[in-house]
Protein backbone atom coordinates (compact mmCIF):
# COMPACT_ATOMS: atom_id res chain seq x y z
CA UNK A 1 0.00 0.00 0.00
CA UNK A 2 1.33 3.43 -0.90
CA UNK A 3 0.67 6.32 1.71
CA UNK A 4 -0.88 9.54 -0.25
CA UNK A 5 -1.68 11.48 2.78
CA UNK A 6 0.01 12.03 6.08
CA UNK A 7 -2.07 12.93 9.57
CA UNK A 8 -0.53 14.00 12.94
CA UNK A 9 -2.69 13.64 16.17
CA UNK A 10 -1.40 15.70 18.91
CA UNK A 11 -2.46 13.63 21.87
CA UNK A 12 -2.05 14.55 25.80
CA UNK A 13 -0.12 10.87 25.96
CA UNK A 14 1.95 12.14 22.39
CA UNK A 15 2.09 12.84 18.99
CA UNK A 16 1.03 10.10 16.39
CA UNK A 17 1.18 10.56 12.76
CA UNK A 18 -0.32 8.28 10.59
CA UNK A 19 0.01 7.15 6.37
CA UNK A 20 -3.10 7.35 4.59
CA UNK A 21 -3.68 4.94 1.44
CA UNK A 22 -5.82 7.35 -0.60
CA UNK A 23 -5.39 5.69 -3.84
CA UNK A 24 -6.49 2.37 -2.34
CA UNK A 25 -9.57 3.29 -0.18
CA UNK A 26 -10.30 7.05 -1.53
CA UNK A 27 -13.28 6.97 -0.25
CA UNK A 28 -13.04 6.37 3.11
CA UNK A 29 -9.68 8.96 3.54
CA UNK A 30 -11.38 11.53 1.41
CA UNK A 31 -14.28 11.52 4.67
CA UNK A 32 -11.00 10.99 7.43
CA UNK A 33 -9.05 13.81 5.76
CA UNK A 34 -12.41 16.43 5.68
CA UNK A 35 -12.95 15.42 9.50
CA UNK A 36 -9.30 16.74 9.98
CA UNK A 37 -9.23 19.86 8.04
CA UNK A 38 -12.45 21.07 9.74
CA UNK A 39 -10.51 20.42 13.28
CA UNK A 40 -13.45 18.17 14.25
CA UNK A 41 -11.44 15.76 16.30
CA UNK A 42 -9.39 18.46 18.15
CA UNK A 43 -10.51 18.33 22.04
CA UNK A 44 -12.25 14.76 21.37
CA UNK A 45 -10.85 12.00 23.49
CA UNK A 46 -9.90 8.20 23.22
CA UNK A 47 -12.72 6.81 24.69
CA UNK A 48 -12.65 3.16 23.99
CA UNK A 49 -9.43 1.63 24.94
CA UNK A 50 -9.23 -2.70 25.00
CA UNK A 51 -5.41 -3.95 25.65
CA UNK A 52 -4.58 -6.60 22.94
CA UNK A 53 -6.85 -4.93 20.75
CA UNK A 54 -7.67 -1.53 19.47
CA UNK A 55 -7.97 2.29 20.87
CA UNK A 56 -10.84 4.14 19.78
CA UNK A 57 -11.45 7.25 19.09
CA UNK A 58 -13.23 10.15 16.62
CA UNK A 59 -16.60 10.71 18.51
CA UNK A 60 -16.71 11.47 22.09
CA UNK A 61 -15.85 14.74 24.49
CA UNK A 62 -15.07 14.38 27.84
CA UNK A 63 -17.40 13.04 29.96
CA UNK A 64 -18.45 10.59 27.73
CA UNK A 65 -20.62 12.87 25.83
CA UNK A 66 -21.59 12.42 21.94
CA UNK A 67 -20.06 14.88 19.15
CA UNK A 68 -22.42 15.55 16.63
CA UNK A 69 -21.92 13.88 13.53
CA UNK A 70 -20.15 16.11 10.65
CA UNK A 71 -21.03 13.73 7.63
CA UNK A 72 -23.88 11.35 6.69
CA UNK A 73 -22.52 8.05 6.93
CA UNK A 74 -20.37 6.66 4.49
CA UNK A 75 -20.32 3.31 2.22
CA UNK A 76 -18.44 0.72 3.72
CA UNK A 77 -15.33 0.52 1.67
CA UNK A 78 -12.93 -2.59 1.82
CA UNK A 79 -9.73 -3.56 0.49
CA UNK A 80 -8.79 -7.31 0.75
CA UNK A 81 -5.15 -5.82 0.76
CA UNK A 82 -5.20 -4.27 3.54
CA UNK A 83 -5.24 -6.07 6.55
CA UNK A 84 -6.21 -5.05 10.38
CA UNK A 85 -2.12 -5.30 11.62
CA UNK A 86 -0.87 -3.85 14.47
CA UNK A 87 -0.94 -0.27 14.13
CA UNK A 88 -3.61 -0.24 11.24
CA UNK A 89 -6.45 2.74 11.47
CA UNK A 90 -9.70 2.15 10.11
CA UNK A 91 -13.28 3.02 10.89
CA UNK A 92 -15.30 2.31 13.78
CA UNK A 93 -19.07 1.69 13.00
CA UNK A 94 -22.47 0.67 14.02
CA UNK A 95 -23.59 -3.14 13.25
CA UNK A 96 -24.95 -1.53 10.25
CA UNK A 97 -21.65 -1.94 7.90
CA UNK A 98 -22.64 1.21 5.71
CA UNK A 99 -22.87 3.51 9.36
CA UNK A 100 -19.26 4.88 10.08
CA UNK A 101 -19.17 9.14 10.05
CA UNK A 102 -15.77 10.07 11.97
CA UNK A 103 -14.75 7.18 14.93
CA UNK A 104 -12.16 5.59 14.22
CA UNK A 105 -9.86 2.93 15.92
CA UNK A 106 -6.08 1.45 15.72
CA UNK A 107 -5.18 -1.41 16.17
CA UNK A 108 -2.67 -2.59 18.87
CA UNK A 109 -2.68 -6.32 17.91
CA UNK A 110 -2.79 -8.15 14.90
CA UNK A 111 -7.03 -8.27 14.51
CA UNK A 112 -7.42 -11.14 11.25
CA UNK A 113 -11.26 -11.17 13.00
CA UNK A 114 -12.06 -7.06 11.40
CA UNK A 115 -10.44 -8.26 7.65
CA UNK A 116 -13.19 -7.21 5.48
CA UNK A 117 -15.61 -5.87 8.68
CA UNK A 118 -14.62 -2.83 8.46
CA UNK A 119 -12.61 -0.03 6.79
CA UNK A 120 -8.78 0.05 7.32
CA UNK A 121 -7.13 3.07 5.47
CA UNK A 122 -3.92 3.81 7.25
CA UNK A 123 -1.57 2.54 9.49
CA UNK A 124 0.44 4.49 12.38
CA UNK A 125 3.89 5.23 10.94
CA UNK A 126 5.34 7.38 13.58
CA UNK A 127 4.16 7.52 17.46
CA UNK A 128 3.52 3.47 17.76
CA UNK A 129 5.20 4.08 21.67
CA UNK A 130 1.97 6.61 22.05
CA UNK A 131 -0.55 4.27 20.64
CA UNK A 132 0.85 2.23 23.27
CA UNK A 133 0.87 4.09 25.96
CA UNK A 134 -2.64 5.01 25.29
CA UNK A 135 -3.35 0.85 25.24
CA UNK A 136 -2.13 0.42 28.74
CA UNK A 137 -3.94 3.20 30.34
CA UNK A 138 -6.70 2.00 33.78
CA UNK A 139 -10.23 1.90 32.25
CA UNK A 140 -13.43 2.28 33.91
CA UNK A 141 -17.14 1.91 32.99
CA UNK A 142 -18.77 5.38 32.73
CA UNK A 143 -23.07 4.86 32.07
CA UNK A 144 -23.51 2.39 29.61
CA UNK A 145 -19.81 2.65 28.11
CA UNK A 146 -17.07 0.41 29.30
CA UNK A 147 -13.40 0.22 28.56
CA UNK A 148 -13.43 4.41 29.12
CA UNK A 149 -9.55 5.61 30.24
CA UNK A 150 -10.22 6.53 33.95
CA UNK A 151 -7.90 9.56 32.82
CA UNK A 152 -9.02 11.23 29.58
CA UNK A 153 -6.46 11.24 26.69
CA UNK A 154 -7.44 14.07 24.59
CA UNK A 155 -6.64 15.28 20.75
CA UNK A 156 -5.04 18.33 21.38
CA UNK A 157 -4.85 19.14 17.39
CA UNK A 158 -5.51 17.09 14.14
CA UNK A 159 -3.95 18.12 10.93
CA UNK A 160 -2.52 16.85 7.79
CA UNK A 161 1.07 17.22 7.09
CA UNK A 162 3.00 16.48 3.53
Amino acid sequence: MKITDKAVFETTKGKITIGLYGDDMPVTVKNFIKHVDAKYYNKLIFHRVIPGFVIQGGGMLKGMFEKTAMVEPIKLERNPNILHKQYTISMARTSDPNSATSQFFICTDDCPSLDNQYAAFGTVIEGMEVVDAIAAVKTTSVRHYDDVPVEPITIDNAYMVK
